[in-house]
């Protein structure tokens, strides 16, 4: 608008400079010319002040523009610097648990269902028996009998855990608790109505420094060859698989190695010539003995385990007792620098150390009546599972499993006929973890058993299960 004005009063002083000199060569120095003269300066003046004006209008502007800018930049900065400080706490590892005094306590585990569509070729398995839930061979049925599908709902899978640790005077003092709902005895819910079921005990130990006491994993287990399955086990036939009350010592053997020994529950576990039915004696005077070696580096790690133990039984003033022993190689390599593809092995052989194996597939010895003496059983067994990424949050399964058994030649096939020879799964499955803790898997599974006498079953199984950790 300033610039309008300039402009149109320009305009007019050329107008008047103009007609100034014309007037004056006809008239002379009169009033009019006075008029105009004072006219023209006063034009000149105003032109002057509106100038100034339209530089003030225009240097205000400038300024305003500068300012604006200089408002922009500062919130930008605040909203980057708001930005990074978000990221940054988001990144920064928060501390878990809660105090309790100079304890930490940690709360932990997971929410699991699993669903299974499970197609047995010679008969059914009893409804809410452990071969309906899981992977478990000695319950396939065997004989010839009708096919049979069945279908299965269970959260029984859920678990949960608790980490205690303290350090006192220097000591480091550690205690955990785990739970879960799938192998409880005792009164157990109706699927008709409540499904309830009964928390059962896994691990309860104490750590004092190098020192463990209480129940877990026995020492003779590899516990990272397990793999990542929709079932509760995975490769049960060929993996080594003991929980029970553990006094071990663990110390570093160099910088890559760590050395754990232990003594650790015994229970032998028998059958009576004639019948495959396994029997917890209660009748052992000393413990079994445990040993592994472990491997650490960056490709993985490898342990080497043995045991060592007495098998015994006394019936109505008849003892006998015999050496049982075990060796277990494993391991898991992994396959690339995010240690998300791996291969994971084992191979476990041992006479007297079944019950250690495929959660007691074959008895550790057999009692013959007639004799009054104890007859040694044999295992070798073996797993291999490959765990593969295919995209962020996107992986495939393959395992395979497998575990033959062998009997003393002085056990007749009439004594044995109907224990547990051989058996084998092959397993494959995908999970997806479309966000951080939650996984869904999709399993396929076809597996065998056969019997001394011949007779075998197999199982086909659908599987789908979805699990929330934290």
């Amino acid at each position: 608008m300033l610039e309008t004005r300039w402009r149109r009063c320009a305009f007019m002083l050329a107008a008047s400079a103009l007609t100034v000199p014309a007037v004056a060569h006809a008239a002379g120095s009169t009033s009019r010319e006075a008029e105009l003269e004072a006219r023209l300066l006063r034009l000149e003046s105003e032109m002057e002040a509106m100038k100034a004006d339209l530089a003030q209008a225009r240097a205000d502007k400038a300024d305003a523009g500068i300012h604006a800018a200089e408002v922009a930049e500062a919130a930008s900065e605040k909203a980057d610097a708001a930005t990074a400080k978000v990221a940054a706490l988001e990144a920064k590892p928060q501390p878990e648990g809660f105090r309790v005094g100079s304890t930490t306590v940690k709360l932990g585990g997971w929410i699991k269902l699993v669903a299974t569509s499970s197609r047995f070729s010679d008969g059914e398995v009893a409804n809410n028996a452990f071969g309906r839930d899981f992977w478990l061979p000695q319950q396939i049925p065997v004989g010839g009998g009708h096919a049979v599908r069945e279908q299965d709902f269970s959260a029984r899978q859920s678990r949960f855990w608790l980490n205690l640790d303290t350090t006192v005077a220097g000591h480091s003092l550690k205690g955990y608790v785990e739970t879960d709902f799938e192998t409880a005895p005792g009164t157990q819910g109706t699927q008709r109505t409540t499904n309830g079921y009964n928390l059962a005990l896994r691990r309860a130990y104490i750590q004092v420094d190098k020192w463990t006491f209480g129940q877990d994993w026995s020492t003779f287990q590899y516990t990272g060859a397990l793999p990542e399955s929709t079932d509760y086990v995975g490769t049960t036939e060929g993996t080594v698989f003991v929980r029970q009350p553990v006094i071990r010592y663990s110390t570093k053997v160099g910088d890559t190695m760590t050395l754990h020994v232990s003594v650790e529950n015994p229970e032998t576990a028998t059958a009576t010539a004639g019948s495959a039915t396994l029997v917890e004696n209660g009748d052992d005077r000393i413990p079994d003995f445990a040993a592994r070696l472990v491997w650490n580096g960056k490709a993985g790690e490898l342990s080497l385990a043995g045991l060592a133990r007495e098998l015994r039984i006394e019936n109505n003033g008849v003892a006998d007792s015999r050496f049982g022993w075990g060796v277990s190689a494993a391991g898991k390599l992994f396959l690339d620098d995010d240690k998300v593809s791996d291969l994971r092995f084992m191979a476990t052989y041992g006479q007297g150390a079944s019950r250690y194996i495929g959660a007691n597939f074959a008895p550790d010895a057999v009692f013959v009546g007639a004799t009054g003496k104890l007859e040694n059983v044999t295992v070798a067994s073996a797993m291999v599972a490959g765990r593969f990424g295919i995209a962020p949050g996107l992986r495939a399964n393959l395992m395979g499993s497998w575990q033959r058994v062998h009997y003393a030649d002085a056990l007749t096939s009439a004594m044995v006929g109907t224990y547990n020879k051989q058996a084998w799964s092959l397993a494959g499955n995908l999970f997806w973890s479309p966000i951080k803790n939650v996984d869904l898997g999709i399993e396929v599974r076809h597996g065998e058993r056969k019997l001394v006498n011949g007779a075998s079953g197999s199982l086909d199984r659908i599987e789908f299960a979805a699990k929330y950790g934290f």
